[in-house]
């Protein structure tokens, strides 16, 4: 950490990396009004959290195995390299663009304020049904640590796992909001602390499964559970339906960014942050899965597909080791859900500075003593719970949720892509002088980034039975749920924006840039 980074703000003249990103800010009319507190590891942090290995890898695992057997460990370097692409592009607009809500006001600079707003919507929803998925792994992990903490029925019932779910995920997100509300200082010193436990967990995992290792990688990476031989596109439909489970973990490495307005030099640190987080969490995540079924006892045992990776710990390395490592899983997914929230909060804030949100000046008002805006902390609190409580009797909750949230993350990604992609055919598209820049592989990596986006969004959000209606009565809506909730929300929002808010829309007077001259502060 540079000496910028761990000096007391208030001690201090302002750097010229500071004075630069605040400049950066006025261009875009906004004067600055976050604290700036948060030094490189905090931003690192705030990526790898949201990305969270240990939360991902042992929500989904269960999930990638029932759909493709071992070998849809494959699905995970796919996804890296899919979602690299998208990261690079991300990585050139975090150097120019190191502003709060990075998603929506990416999405604006390329694509202009119609294109903006309908990213940064898509983006705030999914956030909103993404804090809720994640917090439903609470569920995956603490009744295996202990039956105590299935607190709705023995565990047995049709929709006890569900609705214990909805209690335990509840509690999850009533913590979230109090530390996020209580300002982005507290909120980085928990975050850091857990992000540094989940990590030295994470490598100590590799480790300890790697010294019970009972079979080559050759054997698990081909066994396929002779899964799919009775669909149409045989295996690859298999592994298609189960790449969800890596899809799940690699996505919010733009969290980095979106906290820009609160870092120490953004403009440089962001696009680091954003790198280091996916590459990590892909050689962390893609080990630990690998070695754990290279050492479960039984290859061929139904608890994969069903106890999951927790399974594999506890069978693998005893109940005393086992349950220490699910305790720092446990640690995992709190950190997560602090780092989904505070991207949200940023996220919203964005949105309600320039006046795209009802009631924008309510939402976008920072708290003067806590430096952060604490009306969207609450909101977007309340709508995960609601999210929650909806859902608390559908047994199939963990899959619907989970893939609903991922398809709009993947859509709200190309609200970015398509449009930066557009701008480089143009020759419009410059890179921050100095910084980080793809330089003549920014048009290749862009094309990449855009299909990957594309057939990814569609193969998640293809009308599976056995993702969208896997048990009970089989009804089309639900099998098309994707398409038809992600339709109503796009559609929905996208109508109250054109015919309401966009007539509204401007940086709000109290936080524009005293000192630019603004016209429209939407426009690309």
């Amino acid at each position: 950490m540079s000496s910028d980074d761990s000096a007391p703000s208030g001690d201090r003249k302002p750097s010229a990396a500071a004075e630069h990103d605040d400049s950066s800010l006025e261009e875009l009319g906004y004067k600055p009004e976050l604290k700036r507190t948060l030094g490189n590891f905090h931003t690192f942090a705030a990526g790898v959290s949201y990305i969270s290995i240990l939360t991902g890898t042992f929500q989904l695992f269960y999930f990638g195995v029932s759909f493709g057997g071992p070998a849809y460990w494959w699905s995970w370097p796919m996804v890296f390299v899919g979602q690299l692409m998208v990261a690079l592009c991300f990585c050139e607009l975090a150097a120019r663009y190191p502003v709060a809500g990075s998603v929506y006001n990416w999405a604006k600079q390329m694509g202009g304020p119609h294109v903006g707003w309908l990213g940064g919507w898509m983006m705030m929803t999914a956030t909103m049904v993404t804090l809720s998925a994640v917090a439903l792994a609470y569920q995956i992990t603490l009744p295996q640590i202990d039956d105590w903490f299935q607190f709705v029925g023995d565990g047995t019932g049709p929709t006890d796992a569900a609705a214990n779910a909805v209690l335990l995920g509840t509690v999850l997100i009533i913590f979230s909001t109090l530390v996020n509300a209580f300002g982005v200082g507290l909120m980085a010193r928990i975050n850091s602390a857990g992000v540094f436990i989940e990590l030295i967990a994470a490598v100590a995992l590799i480790v300890f499964l790697a010294v019970h290792i009972t079979r080559g990688p050759g054997t698990v990476l081909t066994d396929t559970h002779g899964l799919g031989a009775d669909q149409p596109g045989g295996y690859l439909a298999a592994f298609l339906t189960a790449s969800l489970a890596s899809a799940y973990v690699m996505y919010g490495f733009d969290t980095a960014s979106s906290l820009g307005e609160e870092s120490h030099n953004p403009g440089r640190n962001a696009p680091r942050a954003i790198l280091r987080a996916l590459v990590a969490s892909f050689v962390i995540g893609g080990l630990i899965l690998l070695f754990a079924l290279m050492a479960v006892p039984d290859l061929a045992s139904k608890e994969l597909s069903t106890g999951g990776l927790q399974y594999v710990v506890l069978a693998t390395l005893g109940p005393t080791i086992g349950e220490i490592f699910l305790w720092c899983v446990v640690v995992a997914i709190t950190v997560c859900v602090l780092a989904v929230h505070a991207a949200g909060i940023r996220l919203m804030f964005a949105m309600a500075r320039d006046n795209n949100l009802p009631a924008g000046s309510v939402l976008a008002r920072v708290s003067p003593r806590f430096h952060t805006p604490v009306v969207p902390a609450v909101l977007i609190g309340c709508v995960g719970v609601v999210i929650l409580v909806i859902n608390i009797n559908q047994p199939q909750i963990f899959s619907v949720i989970t893939s609903i949230a991922i398809i709009m993350i993947y859509v709200a990604y190309l609200m970015v892509t398509v449009p930066l992609l557009v701008q480089r055919l143009r020759g419009r598209w410059k890179p921050a002088e100095g910084r980080f820049s793809l330089g003549r592989l920014g048009l290749p990596v862009n094309v990449l980034a855009v299909l990957w986006g594309a057939a990814m969004s569609i193969n998640l959000a293809w009308p599976r039975a056995s993702v969208y209606n896997a048990s009970g009565p089989q009804h089309w809506y639900l099998r098309w749920g994707a398409f038809l909730f992600i339709g109503v929300v796009a559609l929905g929002g996208f109508a109250y924006y054109w015919f309401v808010q966009r007539h509204r829309t401007g940086v709000l007077a109290e936080h524009a840039a005293q000192a630019a001259e603004i016209g429209d502060p939407t426009a690309p």
